[in-house]
């Protein structure tokens, strides 16, 4: 009871209730309630990975501006969440803001994933994420969602809508599980009209987050002290955290600019685009939890400056057949990708774009992102994110 003692005595110190009637109810509601309650037809499916895991994907067909025509099939788009979030990421600011209503009041039948381990994802054939030998459930990290959960999603929506291709866009490690996928089932990329990778991550020996270069620096010891207390999951979604969001990053909360820095220290300073008002509906859908090997490959990538798969240093010569992990082959990626990046991402840097840019096959182009201070998660939670990144996405959208 202590933490939550805590956090009610921190909680006095905003004396406003929540500014907006909304705001309480968006905390709680989960994707499918946040659409419905603004209006959207909702849908829920499920899908079932080669290797066991049962995945939740979120359908909006239609929406109250573009409604359904009789014997057409709108243009599928498919929406794939970063590290720690899930398709709450893309309906969490609301219509039109959120990306996803934003694509289906434009024509589109709009379908989002969830990747194994998330809030809606957390069901295997076999195993179990909970309880004390809940290891088989959590070894996996980023590559395997490319390697199994994409691939199935994306067949699963294809069969579903009855189209061969369909447009993706991604968020960070939505972005690495697609050049994961691309590159290792390369007959996927003729089932992308168009790529659109919203701050790219394949490499990253040049990303500048404290965070990240902090648990870089001890990925070894930090990796052997998880694996022997047995700890697999990483910020899972539970009340404390909502608790926590909803009394301490609330308008008029002293503590509100605490929670704005630790977006801040992860992503990149930009408190002009942030709206704090809405801190406490993000932080009750993320983090939505990860695999803790989903953060441990990436601190890899961080100091290694390549893009590889997993590196078992003393094994690696038993699980790939030499002493180093095999890389991913960029080249491989023939489907055509736009790459929207900006400035002030502390987790995509400008240099490992580049280098993404210039080993791919077929790129769109690279597309800067105007404002100086943009960073890694405004393009999910931007005040003028629609102007700045959306609009543009739509734009090119239209010429495939």
């Amino acid at each position: 009871m202590a933490p939550y003692a805590v956090l009610l005595l921190l909680g006095l110190l905003a004396p406003a209730a929540l500014a907006s009637w909304n705001i309480d109810e968006d905390i709680r509601l989960d994707t499918i309630g946040l659409l419905t309650k603004y209006g959207y037809p909702a849908e829920v499916h499920e899908v079932t990975t080669d290797d066991g895991y049962i995945l939740s994907l979120h359908r909006v067909p239609y929406s109250p501006v573009s409604p359904l025509q009789e014997g057409k099939q709108k243009p599928v788009v498919f929406l794939q969440h970063g590290l720690l979030c899930s398709s709450a990421d893309w309906v969490v600011m609301g219509p039109g803001a959120g990306f996803a209503y934003i694509l289906a009041d434009s024509g589109y039948d709009v379908w989002m994933g969830n990747a194994r381990g998330n809030t809606y994802s957390r069901r295997h054939i076999k195993y179990k994420p909970g309880g004390l030998f809940n290891r088989k459930f959590w070894n996996f990290d980023w590559h395997e969602v490319g390697l199994y959960d994409l691939p199935a999603s994306i067949d699963y929506v294809l069969e579903q809508t009855g189209e061969d291709k369909l447009f993706y866009a991604g968020h960070s490690m939505g972005t690495t599980a697609f050049w994961v996928m691309t590159t290792q089932r390369p007959q996927y990329n003729d089932k992308i009209r168009a790529m659109f990778a919203l701050a790219p991550i394949a490499y990253m020996g040049y990303m500048t987050s404290p965070f990240f270069q902090l648990i870089s620096l001890a990925n070894k010891p930090l990796e052997f002290l998880l694996s022997i207390m047995g700890v697999n999951e990483f910020l899972p979604n539970n009340e404390l955290m909502t608790l926590g969001g909803k009394l301490l990053c609330q308008d008029k909360a002293l503590t509100q600019f605490m929670c704005e820095n630790v977006l801040f220290l992860i992503a990149g300073y930009d408190s002009e685009q942030l709206n704090s008002t809405m801190l406490p509906v993000i932080l009750g859908h993320t983090p939505a939890g990860a695999s803790t090997n989903e953060l441990l490959h990436y601190s890899q990538e961080i100091v290694s400056f390549k893009f590889r798969q997993w590196d078992y240093t003393l094994t690696n010569l038993f699980h790939y057949g030499s002493l180093t992990p095999p890389k991913y082959k960029l080249s491989k990626v023939t489907a055509p990708v736009a790459l929207f990046y900006s400035g002030n991402d502390w987790l995509a840097a400008i240099k490992d774009v580049n280098k993404l840019y210039k080993e791919i096959s077929n790129p769109i182009g690279k597309f800067k992102i105007t404002h100086s201070k943009f960073n890694h998660l405004d393009y999910l939670w931007a005040i003028d994110v629609k102007e700045l990144v959306y609009d543009k996405v739509l734009s090119l959208m239209s010429r495939y």
